[in-house]
């Protein structure tokens, strides 16, 4: 097959996509601005700032995680970063409730922006993935180790989230695969990250009460835990695997 009749399969051309991407994003930004989201972050202390989110949050009522979900989903898609996101998810719910709720909207966004890369947005993968050598080793080494070359990804931070999740549905994995093998190695990162902002919430807004300080330092505890765990976990990874050439040694 020559390349003019492989150009005029590909359907849209890659900077009509990036036109869309763009689009989309400004039309998300004129939205967070309408509702006044930008300046809830501008003015006042700290405080100020995580009351009047709590308080657009909860104006939301039983709507509010929906709403924080699908800011996940979309951060996915449009290859926002996604730390921000799980900080104010404790912020706002909690340490649990953050948790939860980062784990859902995470998953969710990794499974569809996983199956916009296998099915939608395929060429526009494949062009990032041609253009970068280190991509195209999430295609080796799934060849060569499966589903633990996504499990190694996961826990160890060699490629950024958002790319691999497009990367994968290059991949032969399949996707119920990707889903059941994501799921188990985002918690910990996720418990980590939210219960460290989670403590957080408790000293901003207790005021010093002893019941809040109690939950303090139970959920700096456990992230405490989780963050050593995260630390430790790329050290064995690299011992089990460098010797597949998937993880380089230093």
């Amino acid at each position: 097959m020559n390349q003019e009749t492989t150009e005029e399969k590909r359907g849209l051309k890659p900077w009509v996509k990036l036109l869309i991407v763009v689009a989309v994003i400004g039309v998300l930004l004129v939205i967070a601005n309408h509702f006044g989201i930008f300046d809830m972050l501008k003015e006042g202390t700290l405080k100020d700032r995580v009351l009047r989110l709590d308080a657009f949050f909860r104006s939301m009522g039983p709507w509010a995680p929906a709403a924080f979900i699908v800011i996940w989903v979309v951060a996915c898609v449009l290859l926002l970063p996604g730390l921000p996101i799980a900080i104010v998810g404790g912020l706002i719910f909690g340490a649990v409730w953050g948790t939860v709720w980062s784990t859902v909207g995470a998953n969710l966004g990794a499974a569809l922006a996983f199956l916009v890369g296998r099915y939608a947005a395929r060429d526009m993968v494949e062009g990032w993935v041609q253009k970068n050598p280190t991509l195209r080793k999430i295609d080796e080494g799934v060849r060569k180790q499966g589903w633990r070359m996504l499990m190694i990804t996961r826990l160890v931070p060699i490629f950024p989230f958002n790319i691999q999740n497009y990367v994968y549905g290059l991949t032969n994995i399949s996707f119920r695969t990707y889903v059941a093998v994501t799921l188990p190695c985002m918690i910990p990162g996720t418990i980590a990250f939210n219960f460290a902002a989670g403590s957080a919430r408790e000293v901003i807004l207790s005021g010093g009460q002893p019941d809040a300080i109690k939950k303090t330092l139970i959920y700096l505890g456990v992230a405490a835990v989780f963050f050593v765990l995260l630390s430790l976990i790329p050290g064995w990874i690299k011992k089990r695997y460098a010797k597949d050439g998937l993880i380089e040694e230093h």
